[in-house]
């Protein structure tokens, strides 16, 4: 626990001081985000605001897990923890880079659509294949071919090959998706930060219920590697959320941009994957999957009949539209952001409880 802790405050310190600093930084160099024309004429303000802000979230991220480490870990780092932050900063890499051609070609399109699939797919095979590695004296490995809801789900099993495949599915969907949600104010770090602090609750419930440990083994005990450091790993990223929060806030004095929604997304996939959760996420990031959902009908509605079906997509701009407050919209996704983790925690004890024999399932 105390690792947890200090692995959040650390990463909140960083966060909150470093995030002024590259706004003056960025601003002085003139790294402001470029709006789009045909977007919520009330956003053309913003034009000009620095942006690649998610800089300070992953900055954050690395410094409150290896300070953690230092100061508390007794094993040091772990291949599970560590190939979690390598997925998220290398995505980072890919979503800067997008930024860094935005600004430099003074539009709203970065990296071409190929090229950011090719910098996604590279991310998610090299994770792949590593998490697939590096077994533990129980011979559990960081990942599992088998897909898993809360643990897993031993007769649904893709094999190494299909698991790839799956991995960069999922690495993709759930980067998109973040950076979809990236569009207002705050509402993509918020809803991060209240998804990053629900794995901090699983992760730690799967670390007090290990396997490993005598008292609990049999008693809806989970086959986890690490999941202590994977606790340790969202407390650090929830707590860099919630410092370039206080700056992101609206009015934003600055956006985490492709850098920090990518980063962000490859994160919560490779959460999702280590901590064998990978439907649960589905409904955790339940607000992240409604703005992907919006833009995947949006383009197949107006393909096939020529119609818009919302307003504008992602979803928070039909709102936008339709006469609502910029933060009104952020807030009220906010509270179902809130809604979707407490409903995915929900799912995720009710199952323990009834493996355990709390609820009589035993």
């Amino acid at each position: 626990m105390k690792s947890i802790l200090i692995a959040a405050a650390v990463a909140l310190v960083v966060s909150i001081l470093l995030t002024p600093y590259l706004i003056k930084v960025f601003g002085r160099q003139g790294f402001g985000q470029e709006i789009r024309e045909e977007g919520p004429q009330g956003h053309q303000s913003k034009r000009g605001t620095p942006t690649m802000g998610g800089v300070a979230i992953v900055l954050a991220m690395w410094a409150g897990y290896a300070v953690s480490h230092l100061t508390v870990g007794k094993s040091g780092p772990t291949a599970s923890g560590l190939l979690v932050l390598l997925l998220a900063s290398s995505l980072g890499l890919v979503g800067f880079v997008d930024d860094f051609i935005k600004i430099r070609k003074q539009r709203n399109l970065g990296l071409n659509k190929t090229a950011k699939m090719v910098g996604q797919f590279m991310a998610a095979i090299v994770f792949a294949i590593l998490v697939l590695q590096f077994p533990d004296e129980r011979g559990i490995k960081p990942a599992s071919v088998h897909l898993s809801f809360v643990r897993d789900i031993a007769v649904v099993s893709f094999g190494a090959v299909g698991f790839v495949v799956f991995c960069y599915l999922a690495v993709s969907a759930w980067s998109n998706a973040v950076n979809f949600t990236d569009g207002l104010d705050g509402l993509a770090a918020g809803s991060s930060a209240m998804v990053l602090a629900s794995y901090v609750l699983v992760a730690f419930w799967q670390f007090r219920y290990d396997c490993a440990d005598p008292q609990t083994f049999g008693a809806g005990c989970y086959n986890v590697r690490d999941p202590l450091d994977l606790a340790v790993v969202a407390a650090a990223a929830m707590a860099g959320c919630i410092g370039f929060l206080w700056w992101n806030a609206p009015p934003a004095k600055i956006f985490m941009g492709d850098t920090g929604s990518l980063a962000l997304g490859g994160l919560v996939a490779g959460l999702s994957m280590t901590t064998r959760t990978e439907l649960l996420m589905i409904v955790l990031g339940g607000i992240f999957v409604v703005e992907a959902l919006s833009v995947v009908l949006q383009i197949a509605v107006f393909r096939t009949t020529r119609r818009r079906l919302f307003r504008m997509a992602p979803f928070h701009h039909h709102f936008e539209l339709a006469g609502w407050a910029e933060t009104t919209v952020i807030i009220r996704f906010w509270l179902l952001a809130g809604i979707c983790c407490l409903l995915g925690l929900g799912l995720f004890y009710s199952e323990w409880a009834s493996a355990a024999g709390v609820l009589g399932g035993g």
